[in-house]
């Protein structure tokens, strides 16, 4: 038995070693072995021993400019986390549009598409429509369907802790478990995760709240809805609901995007040209009716973003969806009447990540979820 143990010890210990070299490659590479060793305590030998194993799994490798064929008097070998060992999939399916990423380990966007999609379709349509997508797009572009080691796909609804959605945009998918109907692979393999919180950690990312730790996202367009993160985490919530405003009726956000209906204008719409996007062309060009829309708009907005204002106190909100291309005209008007409802204004910031927010959003959780399985203590 104290064998036994004894050995089951020290499979942990190494597991645990590798663990910890991997984590070291995969925040700052390339380095070498001396500074591998130096950064995580651990021996030289152990290191090598370490990334041997790293090796073999292919999740490390030689660094390019180091690899080959070393005169005398270079520099050591120097090792990297090989962003190339695996892909991830995040998947945005909204009312109107299917938008697909595939990117690497690193978060590289590697491929991407998007589609059109009838807002009528019903549930079950809409989620065959969404299987098919992602298989066909996942055999165009990835070698092997196992190296995708994670998914995750936005969906226009609030996801509790289980996975099941309620949605009143979609409202055949309220009441189901949308992550164990996409499964594809290992449970938790396929993450579903709401919109606009996705929405606000691609902003936090990449977008306009790199710098920022209470954000709040305001994701504006066919419908309004919000998501917060509070020092720089994700708040969703005992349920999942949290930001969720628009579901309040006295607060106006349910209605706030009927103001941005545009049918009228000098030249009418373009050919090919969204319903906002022609109203923020009239806009600028000064058409009157075109800014009373904007500024109904804001009037419509203004109550929800100053109750979580004055409940979280953000350092930013930033605007993101649909509705962005009128944002220039949109953020002093909101500013403006946010004064006398809140005790400070915080800075209001448009997104500048366009209609792929929601699914760079699903990219970064799906990257989460592959470095916690790959870099957890394994340790028991």
């Amino acid at each position: 038995m104290r064998n036994g143990a004894r050995g089951h010890d020290l499979i942990a210990l190494r597991r645990l070693n590798t663990t910890v070299v991997l984590r070291a490659l995969h925040h700052r590479s390339p380095r070498t072995l001396a500074e591998l060793a130096a950064s995580t305590g651990l021996s030289r030998p152990t290191v090598e021993a370490a990334v041997e194993e790293l090796a073999e799994r292919g999740l490390v490798g030689e660094s390019a400019e180091e690899a080959g064929e070393r005169a005398p008097g270079r520099p050591a070998r120097r090792f990297r986390f090989r962003t190339e060992a695996g892909y991830v999939l995040g998947a945005d399916i909204g009312l109107h549009k299917m938008v697909l990423l595939l990117a690497d380990l690193g978060g590289t966007v590697l491929a991407a598409h998007r589609g059109d999609i009838d807002p009528g379709l019903g549930g079950s349509a809409r989620l065959d429509l969404l299987r098919h997508g992602v298989e066909t797009f996942l055999d165009a572009h990835v070698p092997r369907r196992a190296a995708v080691l994670a998914r995750c796909v936005g969906v226009p609804g609030v996801v509790d802790k289980g996975g099941v959605v309620t949605s009143v945009v979609v409202p055949e998918w309220s009441g189901v478990d949308l992550g164990r109907l996409l499964q594809d692979g290992e449970p938790g393999h396929t993450l579903v995760e709401n919109d606009v919180n996705l929405a606000v950690l691609a902003e936090r990312w990449q977008g306009a709240a790199t710098l920022a730790g209470d954000v709040v996202c305001v994701l504006t367009g066919h419908r309004v809805s919000c998501s917060l993160t509070i020092g720089g985490r994700l708040h969703r919530g005992r349920r999942g609901g949290a930001g969720e405003l628009g579901m309040l009726p006295l607060l106006g956000m349910s209605t706030a995007q009927e103001a941005l209906k545009w049918h009228e204008g000098s030249d009418g719409r373009r050919p090919g040209e969204s319903e906002v996007a022609a109203l923020a062309r009239a806009a600028d060009g000064g058409d009157p009716r075109a800014l009373a829309a904007v500024a109904d708009f804001a009037g419509r907005l203004a109550p929800g973003i100053a109750a979580l204002a004055l409940a979280v106190d953000p350092e930013l909100i930033v605007l993101t969806g649909g509705a962005t291309p009128v944002g220039h005209h949109l953020v002093p008007l909101l500013e403006e009447r946010l004064h006398p409802m809140t005790l400070h204004v915080p800075r209001i910031a448009l997104s500048t990540l366009g209609e792929r927010g929601v699914a760079i959003g699903a990219v970064r959780k799906a990257l989460d979820r592959v470095e916690e399985d790959l870099l957890a203590d394994k340790a028991p």
